[in-house]
C-alpha cells in the first residue's frame, strides 16, 4: 500500500526553532520546504505578474496582501515537486489565510495531512531570542544563555567583538511575540477543531531531541 501524502504545515513562535526542524523534515521526508519568503522572492525574480505585484509592496515596506499571497502558494504548490506531498512555513499566519488555504486545497483535491506545532515557554523564547549574540567580524552566532563564549562579548573563533541585533532586543522580541499570539495562535485551535494539530514540546530540549519526537509523528501519520 503507498504511503499517505503528506501535506504539512508548520507552526511555532519566533525562537520556537520551527527552521532548524524544517531543514531536517524536508530531505527525510522527501517533501519541499515551501517557505513564504522564500517564494515571494521567487516570484519577484522570475518577473510573474503576481511577483511584479508583490514588489511594489515590499519595495515600499508594506506587507504584501492576502490574496497576492495566497496566489502565490497556489501557483507553488502547483509545481511538479510539490505534487507528492510539502511543507509549508510562515503560511498561513492568520486564520483568514488558513480558511482560503483549505479552500484552495479543496479545490485540487487535496487536504492537509498534519499541522505541526513546535511548543515553546514564552519566557524561553525571550531568552533565546534577546540572547543571541554575533561577531562582528566572522558571523558567528552565540547566545549568552544556551552558548555563551568563553569570554564574555569575545568570539571563539576569531576574538572578534560581539553584537545584539537591534531586532533581538528584549522590547522588541516582546513585541514580535504579541504578534505572533495576536496572529497566528488562534490557527492553533482551528486546527485542533479539524482534528489534524500534532504539538512537540521544544522547551528546554535539543534540536535532536525534538526531531526524535516529529520524525515519530510524521511516520506514523504517513505509514
Amino acid at each position: 500500500m503507498a504511503a499517505v501524502q503528506l501535506n504539512l504545515v508548520l507552526l511555532g513562535a519566533p525562537g520556537s526553532g520551527k527552521g532548524t526542524q524544517a531543514e531536517r523534515i524536508a530531505p527525510a521526508f522527501d517533501l519541499p520546504h515551501i517557505s513564504t519568503g522564500d517564494i515571494l522572492r521567487a516570484a519577484v525574480k522570475a518577473g510573474t505578474e503576481l511577483g511584479a505585484t508583490a514588489k511594489r509592496y515590499m519595495d515600499a515596506g508594506e506587507l504584501v496582501p492576502d490574496q497576492v499571497v495566497i496566489g502565490i502558494i497556489r501557483e507553488r504548490l502547483a509545481e511538479p515537486d510539490a505534487a507528492r506531498g510539502f511543507m509549508l512555513d510562515g503560511f498561513p499566519r492568520t486564520l483568514e489565510q488558513a480558511r482560503a488555504l483549505d479552500e484552495m486545497l479543496d479545490q485540487a483535491g487535496r487536504g492537509l495531512t498534519m499541522v505541526l506545532l513546535i511548543d515553546v515557554p514564552e519566557e524561553e523564547l525571550v531568552q533565546r531570542l534577546a540572547g543571541r549574540r554575533a561577531c562582528r567580524n566572522c558571523g558567528k552566532g552565540y547566545n549568552v544563555v544556551f552558548d555563551p563564549p568563553k569570554v564574555e562579548g569575545v568570539c571563539d573563533v576569531c576574538g572578534g567583538e560581539l553584537f545584539q541585533r537591534d531586532d533581538d532586543n528584549e522590547d522588541t522580541v516582546r513585541n514580535r511575540l504579541a504578534v505572533y499570539r495576536a496572529q497566528t495562535e488562534p490557527l492553533i485551535g482551528y486546527y485542533r477543531d479539524e482534528g489534524i494539530l500534532e504539538s512537540v514540546f521544544g522547551g528546554g530540549r535539543t534540536p535532536d531531541q525534538v526531531y526524535g519526537d516529529v520524525e515519530r509523528l510524521l511516520a506514523a501519520r504517513q505509514a
